[in-house]
């Protein structure tokens, strides 16, 4: 079947975006293809076109449970049949998960988190499986250059070995060009096509308003611009402190982050998908695999850690091709914060051994137990029994994981499962027994289809209100129904979770990587200072700085706020910049009245240098002295 028949049956699109095509075809020529496409680029369907096309299932190795539940959910609406592996699923559930793509001829795709790959039952049933293409999701993880660096990634090698023949496709939405290489190397390309797609975005307009009032600056933004609008704060008590602030303005916004309850978490992204809800508040949580196409800006109220992060979450405007705005407010402390997040975030050495050895203790692990055991992780109860700052914890849990040592999941909402693992004979008979379970399982005979052949969703809070009791009562029976064998339930979960990958062990006898912490820190203050520079440049083109961040030649983009006063002065950027270095050097030497510096740089007209000056005064670069004239200040 042609490419272009399978998107429109499945998507209802009668054409690729582009590059989408160009990809499809070399995979489906057979070849190892690196895809860089931009957040919004529609990645996945460069891997799900070929996935259907190709005869076998498609294996997805992804790092974000959230986003395999995303992809799942959206191929299972369209009649494509897909599951996904993670952790937080229990042995019994991986074993049918597994079964099922091995036997199950019309599966199409098993979304898989890369931990699982290296397991033994996993390695076992791909031998087993008839696979037609592996796709390696934010392949950009693989690189230890690259922002977000897994080790669980080196993993896809090897599993790469046990499918002779099959091809790759790695995607990415941000990585530069030593990342880029660095994918290919790891994953031993062959035949390699690689495309890239432009990380400009036309109809975005980037700007920096540095402002010491970001609140008032906020409304000023909300009340021009209408529309669907994202606001990005750094931590949880930051997006309460702006949505009430924008609430008792009138503006129409909610608060959403890690720390709700799912249930509230689910209604306030729905209101906002839906437009009942104009404004979401939210630390860095809220956007994965949410592709709303009509939001009109993206506000930051803090620096964010990285170009990388920042890259993608301003890219979740505009996703339509409309007019939109990714604005980021910056004052002078944010410089200061980072200066201090560069000398105080960052944990030591010991300091990552002591957070380790209080995760042993926070999960009651002795030593030499706990390989492979998954926990839930409360990072506010940890770091208060602890005394452990919350910044040193994330990113000591993060290197941590770097270091094969553990995993680290991310919060996302699992629902609870249940499967009958008893014959209906034997649940006949305890019904006859039990008549207070009676309502139950018949009430899950019918409702929870396929019960008795695998696992099952189920939502205890409507299972109690059909048969008029408690939530906890049914919590309660389905609990004494797994003690006694009837049934394996797992309740739901929507905390973070942490796998121990080795046994646990005293910390001074831990082999982690010094030289590997250090260089991981440099990349971390590389990545900060480079968004500092965004946020502080006020010479060059917005846009052309993130381009070239990427490796990709920029142009003026000509709507940015840099842009919009290099118009105004009627110049460009390399003059701004010329004219701008001969009045420092004309100042620095000597203030200098208006009137002199136009008599003294005759290259440029007088409104050029007259703008210029206003310019450095508006930027605080420039100030008039007593006698009226100009000096430089830095």
């Amino acid at each position: 079947m042609l490419p272009v028949v399978v998107l429109k049956q499945y998507w209802g699109h009668a054409q690729f975006r582009p590059l989408q095509e160009e990809i499809v075809n070399a995979v489906l020529a057979g070849n190892d293809t690196l895809a860089i496409l931009p957040t919004g680029g529609g990645k996945s369907i460069c891997y799900q076109v070929p996935g259907l096309i190709r005869e076998g299932i498609t294996i997805v190795v992804s790092p974000l449970i959230a986003l395999m539940k995303d992809q799942v959910h959206n191929l299972n609406k369209r009649g494509i049949k897909a599951i996904a592996i993670f952790s937080g699923m229990n042995r019994h559930e991986i074993d049918y998960a597994l079964d099922n793509c091995v036997n199950d001829k019309n599966l199409k795709f098993l979304y898989v988190s890369p931990e699982r790959l290296e397991t033994e039952i996993f390695k076992e049933r791909l031998k087993k499986m008839k696979v037609g293409l592996l796709a390696v999701d934010e392949a950009h993880c693989i690189s230890q250059w690259g922002y977000d660096f897994r080790p669980s990634y080196l993993n896809i090698v090897a599993c790469r070995k046990l499918l002779p023949g099959v091809p790759v496709i790695a995607l990415t939405a941000t990585a530069t060009a030593s990342v880029q290489e660095d994918i290919c190397l790891k994953l031993e390309f062959r035949n390699t096509q690689h495309f890239q797609g432009s990380f400009e975005r036309k109809n975005i307009t980037y700007a920096v308003r540095q402002v010491e009032d970001k609140y008032a600056k906020l409304k000023e933004i909300l009340s021009k611009i209408k529309g669907t609008a994202i606001v990005y704060g750094a931590t949880r008590k930051r997006t309460v402190e702006v949505a009430d602030f924008l609430k008792k303005n009138k503006f129409n916004a909610d608060y959403y982050h890690a720390g709700l309850e799912q249930h509230i978490r689910s209604q306030k992204q729905e209101d906002w998908i839906n437009n009942t809800l104009r404004i979401i508040v939210s630390t860095n949580a809220f956007g994965m695999g949410i592709d709303k196409p009509d939001v009109r800006t993206v506000v930051h109220m803090d620096v964010p850690e990285s170009m990388e992060a920042y890259y993608q979450e301003a890219g979740r405007a505009g996703r339509d091709g409309q007019k939109s705005f990714a604005v980021l407010l910056y004052n002078v402390s944010d410089k200061l914060n980072i200066e201090q997040k560069l000398k105080q975030h960052y944990p030591t050495f010991e300091e990552i051994l002591q957070i380790y050895d209080s995760l042993g203790n926070f999960f009651r692990l002795a030593v030499g137990s706990g390989v492979d055991e998954t926990f839930e992780f409360d990072i506010t109860a940890f770091t208060l029994y602890f005394k452990h700052s919350i910044q040193k914890t994330l990113i000591a849990i993060k290197l941590l994981e770097q270091q094969d040592l553990i995993i680290a999941s991310e919060a996302v909402y699992i629902p609870s499962r249940i499967r009958i693992t008893t014959n209906r004979t034997d649940l006949y008979n305890f019904q006859l027994r039990n008549p207070n379970y009676d309502g139950l399982i018949k009430l899950l005979l019918r409702t929870a289809q396929g019960i008795m052949d695998d696992y099952t969703t189920i939502k205890e809070r409507d299972l109690s209100k059909i048969l008029k009791v408690t939530p906890q009562e049914i919590i309660n029976q389905l609990h004494y129904l797994k003690q006694i064998g009837m049934a394996d339930y797992i309740a739901a979960t929507d905390l973070p979770t942490i796998t121990f990958v080795q046994p646990r062990n005293f910390s001074k006898y831990l082999t982690i990587d010094r030289k590997f912490i250090e260089s991981r820190k440099k990349i971390f203050e590389t990545r900060l200072r480079s968004m500092l520079h965004y946020a502080a440049n006020k010479q060059v083109c917005r846009s052309k700085i993130i381009l070239e961040y990427f490796g990709e030649e920029g142009q003026r983009c000509g709507t940015c706020d840099i842009c919009l006063e290099l118009n105004k002065m009627n110049v460009s950027e390399l003059r701004f910049e010329q004219l701008h270095n001969q009045i420092k050097e004309q100042l620095i030497l000597k203030p200098t009245t208006l009137v002199n510096l136009t008599a003294i740089i005759t290259a440029y007209s007088k409104e050029q240098i007259t703008s210029m000056a206003k310019w450095l005064i508006d930027n605080g670069q420039v100030v008039y002295n007593e006698q009226n004239e100009l000096l430089w200040l830095h």
